[in-house]
């Protein structure tokens, strides 16, 4: 998975729970321009916030091919 196809699904599953970007954000305790750079596919995002993110919206991530 690509940075922008993660910032797709996140910003699908905002839409899909009637979330805003900055009910989002603070739900998560990042900054609004945090959401808006997530969604966005900016590939520089801190992965710890990303994960959080994800997690906060029930998203379960995990990695392809690990033992």
């Amino acid at each position: 998975m690509t940075a922008g196809e993660f910032g797709s699904l996140i910003r699908e599953t905002r839409k899909s729970q009637g979330m805003t970007q900055p009910q989002l954000a603070m739900a998560c305790g990042t900054g609004v321009r945090f959401i808006v750079d997530l969604e966005a596919g900016k590939e520089t995002c801190q992965l710890g916030k990303a994960l959080l993110v994800a997690q906060m919206l029930g998203l379960n991530v995990g990695i392809a091919g690990h033992r």
